[in-house]
């Protein structure tokens, strides 16, 4: 998990792949966090990405380091919002309380499950990293 967790807060921004029916939605995000063993992610349910999660909850992740390195995550996202794992969200990035609050009706958090993490180069090597 952290071999991941520190290429995804390096590059800042990753994309999320969503599919509600068709066609597929990409969007940038940049948070991530921890949340008990789990790599976990936060949205606002206003968004049509949260729609998307609620209806078919496969994603996949995808950014690149600039430097020749990609990394891809697939998963299903599972809702686990609650006060907690808003306030750990909030703790980790500050940013965030711009936004949202403990229990506002808007702040989701959820966590990917069945997930598997490739690590790519420009060479075509690939290696699988563990979440």
């Amino acid at each position: 998990m952290k071999e991941v967790l520190d290429f995804l807060n390096r590059v800042g921004v990753y994309y999320l792949a969503t599919a509600e029916d068709d066609p597929p939605h990409v969007r940038p995000i940049g948070f991530v966090m921890d949340c008990g063993g789990k790599l976990t992610f936060s949205t606002c349910n206003r968004k049509a990405m949260c729609k998307h999660l609620a209806k078919n909850p496969n994603v996949e992740i995808a950014c690149y380091d600039g430097q020749g390195n990609t990394l891809r995550i697939c998963g299903k996202a599972v809702f686990a919002t609650s006060p907690e794992t808003q306030q750990k969200a909030l703790d980790v990035m500050p940013a965030l309380k711009e936004q949202y609050a403990v229990g506002d009706g808007l702040f989701e958090i959820y966590y990917l499950e069945d997930t598997k993490a490739i690590c790519s180069n420009m060479s075509g090597e690939s290696q699988e990293l563990a979440i």
